[in-house]
């Protein structure tokens, strides 16, 4: 398995992550640079225009198109905390980490942009400022008002204060204080202006005085061109180590610059626009040229401003020609007009340069990744690497985990013992190591650290496997996924081969492979440490929280350590399991000194520290809760505070819950309650988290914040209103801590560090209605309502405003075969949270579209799920039964990965829906004319479904319980403890959950048939009795043995001969001649081999002596008594009724003996020897059944009278009656489950859908459970379901002969239990019409479909015809002399002439009509066979012609004309099939090696030869020629329907429909058939009168075929043969060979 993986590859597999590299990214991330006003025309124009036409560019490549412009929405920056310049940088920085091509796009006009003070400067430099300026209290004392000396700075720094602690009202725009507002405002300008010209006159002077250098002394007066090394103060800035300061002239806009253009040569993911205004435009007043110049304080045009920009100008056109877009443009009355036309057009000529220029450099960055190492998010194609996805999530989960161990201080201790446990345990068998505690205690740093340090001692070798289950919260894995790519991901590193159906093995088989597996690993001799972290975050499927999955007994050199909350019901399971505590490690508290350890530790790696009254005030407050993760949060927020910030505004609390929400409350008041409450709930709300991108358009639909926002000021664009961005940029970097970035597929998505905060957030903000609320934004946005169209918003003091909120559309589908992936994954779950019911059954549920999109995108599984959500809410049950659909569909989809074709999905719904599209017409007959009208114009060949013929959903059957362990013999249900326990010929127990329908347990013995089963539910414990004769005790609960009892009974012994029965002290196995007692706990007390066992009625055993004596045993008390009958008895049958105290024995003379505990002795007559024979819950019903009858009897006293029979259509195998004796159920050898009223004898109900015979029934809480030895699945049926959707029966599955007509409403059959009868069926009503009983075994059927005949051929060589206008009138042909048997029957195609095979003839009848009554005449012609080669199948063509083939593979022509034959190109196997056109021209002839020959028959030649190869199931069965002869359907054993171009022979379309097709006729455009499994089958066909070239009809079938044809008009052959590449039959295990050999499955899609 190495040999496909790269190096970096096989090291992340192994769990090495240095230089691990994530999926290339899928987003293009734009940061618009401009400053405010001055090209807010420009970007305006630019987000109406250009910006959608890259988004719909960007979508058609899978990528994500993100604009960031933080100037947009307002007209300046209204806040006074100076953060605003390093937010600028920060959003330019992650912009050039995540996009995958352009990052930047900078607007220069001429304006140069505001020029903010430095907010940090170091305690030296500042010191030396003030040193010059001693001569000036008045500036000193100024610059001292405004930077405060923060002594918690390593080294300490002087920091500006905020604008708001000298003017508060800086930042109030209420109308009532306007006046204060712009007083404030304008202080604050002339304020700035004065720190700086004190900042540069002390600079200046310290410079000549030799204190700074003249690089420190630029920082001030920079002239813009250069930009020289900053002053560094990483230990102030709480953005960590590159906390750089500009120079103070610098602008924000020469900075924004500076980062994104010239700093680590990034101008090939940069682009430049310039305008200039030509000189004389700018001789206007500066009052008019204000929003595009910078002023002075006073009005005034800022000369120095202009020489900044002026500089900064030429250093781009210097450096950046490449990359820049120049523009001059004079200004129409102090502004840029759209209207006038020039204005038009340089706007125009912007959005035309940044769209072709942006989407060439998306495309060349695309092309430079190379699309093989850049998964397209949302493509239906088939990635070519089959594992890239396991590998990803194997990066990501050990990239975190070496993140997160960086983090761990202290618990040296508990590593220490670990390691230790760990050591010692590695050369034996072993538990798991589990590591427990309560929530934010650690545990999941903890076992990072642990697999760190482990990989430092493990050898180079050693295998590191590990799951952070949290780590996508809140999400919830299923442990099914983490059981699969975890078993992937050791396969793929310990170069074993995976299981070649891992991917679509069930919960129970993934559990076996795993356990396996790691035995597996322990014989190879490698080292495997795997780890599962936090296991409570399993999503409840499979009941992963009771722990079944976890192996118990590790093997050497393999480390299994899981981890869980302590309160969890996992831990509680987990002590359940493991029974001793020697393997529990708990991470405890943390002490006040670890507390401060890890505190002085944190602030030393941020260069910070604290006074010490704030360090006391952190340690008292986390010595509350001694949580880690308390203390993380107290000290995310105290890493902020400065040595002045007083003790009041400290955030602290005395548990993780009030930490987090005092941080929200401080965020309100800075930030709005409406805009943090709504941002951090649409967080918590979105099902997958958000995008930055997405979060910024909902929070612009949510009419709540926008008014929030635009409270005291209008939007700058009243008809263009959306949350200004730098308003989520200052919220997302106040809770940079909090949250985190989540990369998916190629994508940044928003998400809580820590699960505590979503529910805080929930607690604080989500109320029912603003959930709602948010829900519905959500819902909206995904459906993509307001994308186009006009939104109204109320905002304060205006009437109703209507605008566009420039959301982006949202299309299922972006590009052909590229879907919107977010909105499959969010769009289901806000409908439904949201109330949009009827959205929701419109866009989701009945569309045809959406259902395909979703299942082939995200996973049949995913889609199901959400429609189980649906169900649970809405009064839909269309819903239910769409969802039923999709998971019969899900075995096909999920061997194909999801990859099923459209037209195979959409055929597959209708061959399961159709039929209920007429009763169910909102939804599913919506979804129904979707497919068909899709299909109809298909361009592709494709078979469109005209009935239903597979499962549909709906109808009584509620589950199918499947173990592969062959047939289940015997059932057994505990109500109480609401468990099924099933025994199978495969010697496997069952235990099944029938609340969630769960497999529990499995119970491996001996590889041999379990005989019976009882559950004992006072210890919730069950015993099994095996048929090598072995008793075994299982504890349910645990599924451990606790005891086996060799030879409890005789070994080989049948199911219906051995008996195990349980009182409550005594255990019983016994046969007619043999019991056998034990106590409780297994100890033997009884055993006796010489008497006839009739029974045992509670302790006692009643045993029969010398065919007159009844002994009545005591094995305990050693008692007996003894009986004296006064006729001899010869048992058959018995049933022991405990309740009643006797035993109801059937004697072969016909005598019902009915014997008491205290010996007393009733007969009676009884009118036959039943094969069944068993009582009702109460014993008051005996139950006999016998062939086709069943018969209740009435116990009353010592009488016992029958009352009731129920005659049946096939032999009564099984029956039970409901515990209030109102119904009896009823199984049959016909397939069908029987209800039956007791009273009157009515049959209530028949419920078909089993495959094979119903052998075992029981009752459950309104449930029949039903089994069969010849099948290895229960099912499941309500007993209360809706009839509307109960299925039509269809004729049993598996019948010897059978026939069709040609509307398919008729169905004629041979059963093989009684093939002396044939069967009507009405296809229309699913019930039998008629019986025909014939005088001799059928051994062929045929329909003459015109005359409407039915033609039987015997064994005994006679051919009986039974019009089917007067079945009760038959024709006869007698047998030949030597009374061979009928093999095959053949028709002319006018149906005027009959072939009759037999063994050593063939003979020609004309069939005709007289009287409008049908006749017989003949034989005609008679033609001899030679010995050894009788016919297996044939056909009558045209001029009594008659092609026929063996068994051994010959093909011979016969002219009964001529009366000459003659050989054509035998086969290497059977003849299977021999069909002729409908116009004589062409013959088919299949064999059971899958070839077939298309023979001309005018003149006789062969056109073409078709092999078909697939990896088993071979063999043709049927074929049928469409009414054009242009095209030929084949019925296969691979379960498949083909469809041949008789022309070239190439083979067109293949379908799977789950059974082979046995019988096929033309029938309009398409045909009609029908299935081993009794179904009809109708499909049209429908093929484009041009097929293109590249056609391949084996895209969802592993297959390959070869076509031979002969050259026309020469004798020349010509070859043509699919392409499948690594078809390689060997791949597949015999076992899976052999299990779908034996049942029809889904898997056979593969072929």
């Amino acid at each position: 398995m190495d040999g496909g993986q790269s190096s970096g590859a096989r090291d992340i597999l192994r769990g090495r992550c240095q230089g691990a590299q994530r999926t290339g990214s899928n987003m293009i991330r734009i940061f618009i640079s401009s400053s405010f006003t001055d090209m807010s025309v420009e970007r305006k124009v630019l987000l109406e225009k250009a910006f959608p036409e890259v988004r719909s560019f960007c979508r058609s490549l899978g990528l994500v198109f993100e604009v960031v412009d933080l100037s947009w929405g307002i007209r300046t920056f209204p806040y006074g905390d100076h953060e605003v310049s390093e937010i600028f940088l920060q959003e330019i920085q992650t912009s050039q980490k995540v996009s995958a091509g352009p990052a930047f796009v900078g607007l220069l006009g001429n304006k140069y942009g505001h020029r903010p003070l430095p907010r940090l400067i170091p305690e030296k430099q500042f010191e030396v400022l003030l040193s010059k300026l001693s001569k000036n209290p008045e500036a000193v004392q100024q610059l001292q008002e405004w930077f405060r000396k923060d002594n918690n700075s390593v080294p300490p720094t002087y920091v500006l204060q905020p604008i708001t602690a000298r003017f508060p009202h800086y930042n109030d725009l209420r109308p009532e204080v306007a006046k204060l507002h712009d007083d404030d405002l304008l202080s604050w300008r002339v304020t700035e202006s004065q720190l700086l010209q004190l900042l540069r006159s002390a600079a200046a002077e310290a410079e000549t005085a030799g204190d700074i250098t003249a690089e420190q002394k630029r920082l001030f007066y920079s002239s813009g061109e250069t930009c020289p090394p900053a002053w560094t103060c990483p230990q102030a800035c709480p953005f960590g180590p590159r906390g750089l300061t500009f120079p103070a002239s610098h602008s924000v806009t020469e900075r924004a610059l500076e980062e994104g253009v010239w700093k680590d040569n990034c101008q090939m993911s940069a682009l430049l626009f310039v305008r200039e205004i030509p000189r004389q435009r700018m001789k206007e007043g500066a009052k008019r040229l204000a929003k595009f110049m910078d002023l002075t304080a006073d009005g005034l045009l800022d000369a120095e401003a202009q020489e900044l920009l002026t500089g900064l100008k030429s250093r781009l056109y210097a450096t950046s020609k490449k990359i820049l877009n120049l523009h001059c443009v004079e200004l129409n009355r102090g502004s840029i007009d759209p209207k006038r036309k020039e204005h038009a057009e340089y706007l125009n000529s912007i959005c035309q340069q940044f769209i072709s220029q942006m989407t060439t450099r998306i495309s060349e960055a695309v092309k430079l990744a190379g699309e093989d190492r850049r998964k397209v998010w949302g493509s239906t194609e088939e990635d070519e690497e089959e594992f890239d996805w396991v590998v990803e999530e194997a990066r990501q989960h050990t990239v975190m985990a070496a993140e997160l161990s960086k983090s761990l201080q202290g618990r040296d201790g508990l590593l220490g013992k670990i390691c230790l446990a760990m050591w010692e345990s590695s050369p034996v068998h072993h538990g798991p190591l589990v590591v427990h505690g309560a929530a934010g205690m650690g545990k999941t740093i903890l076992l990072c650290k642990l697999a760190q340090e482990m990989q430092g001692v493990l050898e180079a070798k050693a295998v590191l496997v590990i799951r952070l289950l949290a780590a996508n919260h809140p999400q919830r894995p299923s442990i099914n996924h983490v059981l699969h790519s975890v078993c992937l991901q050791v396969c793929l590193a310990c170069g074993l081969a995976p299981h070649p159906l891992l991917s679509v093995s069930s919960h129970l088989e993934l559990q076996r492979l795993f356990q396996n597996l790691l035995e597996e690993v322990s014989q190879q001799g490698n080292t495997l440490l795997l780890i599962l972290d936090s296991l409570e975050q399993l999503a409840d499927q499979h009941q992963a929280h009771q722990l079944r999955w976890l192996p118990t007994d590790v093997p050497p050199n393999v480390h299994l350590l899981v981890s869980m909350e302590t309160t969890s019901e996992v831990f509680a399971s987990t002590r359940l399991r493991l029974g001793a505590a020697g393997n529990l490690f708990e991470v405890e508290r943390l002490s006040r000194d670890e507390g401060q350890q890890i505190m002085e530790s944190h602030l030393q790696a941020v260069q910070r520290t604290l006074t010490r009254e704030q360090k006391d005030v952190v340690l008292q407050s986390f010595h509350a809760s001694g949580s880690p993760l308390h203390l993380q949060l107290i000290l995310s927020a105290a890493k902020h505070w400065t040595s002045f910030t007083p003790t009041t505004q400290l955030l602290l609390g005395s548990s993780s819950e009030e930490v987090m929400s005092q941080l929200l409350l401080k965020l309100e008041e800075k930030h709005g309650k409406e805009l943090v409450g709504g941002a951090l709930g649409c967080i918590v709300l979105a099902r997958r988290g958000l995008m930055e991108a997405e979060l910024r358009d909902v929070m612009s639909l949510d009419d709540d914040v926008i008014s929030e926002v635009y409270r005291y000021s209008l939007p700058p664009t009243p008809s263009l209103i959306r949350m200004p961005p730098i308003l989520w940029a200052r919220l997302k970097q106040d809770l940079r801590d909090q949250l985190e970035v989540q990369w998916t597929d190629g994508v940044t998505m928003l998400a809580f560090s820590s699960r505590l905060l979503s529910e805080v957030v929930k607690a604080r903000y989500l109320t029912p209605e603003r959930r709602g609320r948010i829900h519905r934004i959500l819902a909206e946005y995904f459906l993509g309502r307001w994308s186009g169209r006009l939104k109204p918003v109320a905002l304060p003091g205006l009437t109703l405003l209507l605008s566009d909120r420039k959301v982006p559309p949202q299309p299922l589908w972006f590009a052909p075969g590229l879907a919107n992936v977010r909105k499959l994954q969010e769009l289901p779950y806000h409908l439904l949270h949201a109330g949009l019911w009827e959205e929701l059954r419109q866009e989701v549920v009945g569309s045809a579209e959406w259902l395909y999109c979703q299942s082939r995108v995200c996973g049949v599984s995913s889609l199901i799920s959400d429609l189980d959500q649906c169900s649970q809410y809405m009064d839909c049950s269309e819903t239910g039964l769409v969802r039923e659909a999709l998971a019969l569909m899900k075995p096909g989809l999920d061997i194909l990965s999801g990859h099923m074709e459209r037209s195979v999905f959409y055929s597959e719904l209708l061959a399961r829906l159709s039929s209920l599209a007429s009763t169910f017409r909102t939804v599913i007959g919506r979804l129904c004319s979707q497919c068909n009208d899709w299909l109809q114009t298909c361009p592709e060949p494709v078979l469109i479904p005209r009935s239903t013929f597979l499962q549909q959903p709906g109808g009584a059957l509620q589950h199918t319980l499947t173990a592969p362990h062959g047939g289940v013999l015997c059932l057994a249900v505990g109500a109480a403890l609401g468990l099924l326990v099933t025994g199978s010929a495969g010697g496997v127990v069952a235990v099944w959950s029938l609340r969630d329908k769960h497999l529990q347990q499995v119970l491996q013995g001996p590889s041999v048939a379990i005989l019976s089963v009882k559950i004992i539910e006072s210890s919730a414990h069950c015993l099994s009795l095996a048929a090598d004769g072995s008793l075994r005790r299982w504890s349910l609960k645990s599924g451990q043995q606790l005891f086996c009892i060799q030879e409890a009974g005789p070994a080989g012994s049948a199911p219906s001969a051995a008996r195990l029965q349980v009182s409550e002290q005594l255990l019983f196995v016994h046969t007619w001649m043999q019991v056998k007692v034990w106590k409780s706990d297994g100890t033997e007390i009884h055993s006796e081999d010489d008497s006839l066992v009739l029974g045992v009625l509670g302790d006692v055993v009643v045993s029969l002596h010398d065919l007159d004596r009844v002994r009545i045993f005591d094995p305990v008390t050693g008692s007996q008594t003894m009986v004296r009958l006064t006729r001899s008895l010869t048992p058959v049958i018995s049933v022991s009724s405990p309740k009643r105290g006797s035993i109801f024995v059937v004697s072969e003379d016909g005598i019902l003996h009915q014997i008491s505990r205290t010996g007393q002795l009733t007969v009676a007559e009884f009118p036959r020897l039943p094969s069944l024979f068993s009582a009702s819950e109460d014993e008051k019903i005996l139950i006999a059944g016998w062939e086709r009858t069943l018969s209740l009897f009435r116990v009353c006293g010592d009488s016992v009278d029958g009352f009731l029979e129920l005659q049946h259509d096939d032999e009564v195998l099984s029956a039970c009656v409901s515990p209030d004796s109102r119904r009896v159920v009823t199984g049959a050898a016909d397939q069908l489950i029987r209800i039956w009223s007791v009273t009157t004898g009515r049959l209530l109900d028949a419920l078909s859908g089993c495959s094979a015979p119903v052998t075992s029934l029981l009752l459950y809480d309104h449930l029949v459970v039903s089994a069969s030895s010849a099948a290895d699945s229960v099912q499941l049926w309500s007993l209360t379901y809706d009839p509307s959707h109960k299925p039509l029966p269809h004729i049993p599955a598996g019948s010897a002969h059978s026939a069709v007509t040609r509307d398919g409403d008729q169905v004629f059959y041979v059963r093989h239990q009684n093939q002396r009868e044939v069967l009507s069926w009405n296809n229309r009503t699913g019930s039998v019409s008629e019986r025909l009983p014939v005088s001799a075994e059928v051994s062929c059927l045929e329909l003459a479909q015109q005359k409407r005949l039915l033609l039987c051929g015997l064994r005994s060589g006679t051919v009986l015809i039974y019009p089917l206008a007067w079945p009760q009138e038959t024709l006869c042909i007698p047998p030949p002399e030597g009374l061979a048997p009928v093999l095959c029957l053949a028709l002319s195609s006018q149906e005027s002439l009959l072939a009759v095979a037999h063994r050593d003839a063939l003979r020609l009848f004309q069939v005709a009509t007289r009287d409008g009554f049908p006749a017989v005449e003949g034989p005609l012609a008679t033609a001899p066979l030679s010995p050894g080669a009788p016919p297996s199948h044939m056909a009558l063509l045209p001029d009594r012609r008659l092609l026929y083939g063996t068994a051994g593979g010959e093909v011979k022509l016969h002219d009964f004309g001529v009366g000459v034959g003659a050989d054509l190109q035998p086969h290497s196997s059977g003849v299977t099939c021999v069909t002729a056109s409908n116009w004589g021209t062409h013959a088919l002839v299949g064999s059971q090696d899958a070839t077939l020959r298309l023979w001309a028959l005018d003149p006789v030649a062969l056109d073409h030869t078709m092999e078909y190869q697939g990896l088993f199931f071979q063999g043709v069965l049927c074929a049928a020629f469409a009414d054009s002869d242009r095209f030929v359907f084949t019925g296969s054993q691979d379960r498949t329907v083909k469809v041949w171009d008789v022309a070239s022979g190439k083979l067109l379309c293949v379908q799977f429909v789950y059974s082979p097709v046995v019988r096929m006729l033309t029938f309009r455009n398409g045909f009609v058939g029908l299935t081993l499994q009794g179904r009809v089958v109708q499909e049209a066909f429908r093929c484009p009168d041009r097929v293109e070239p590249d056609h391949n009809p084996l895209r969802n079938i592993k297959a390959r075929y070869r076509v031979t044809s002969r050259e026309k008009g020469g004798a020349g052959r010509r070859t043509c043969s699919s392409d499948l590449q690594d078809f390689n039959p060997a791949q597949f295990s015999l076992n899976l060979v052999s299990m779908l050999s034996s049942r029809p499955s889904s898997a056979c899609v593969l072929l």
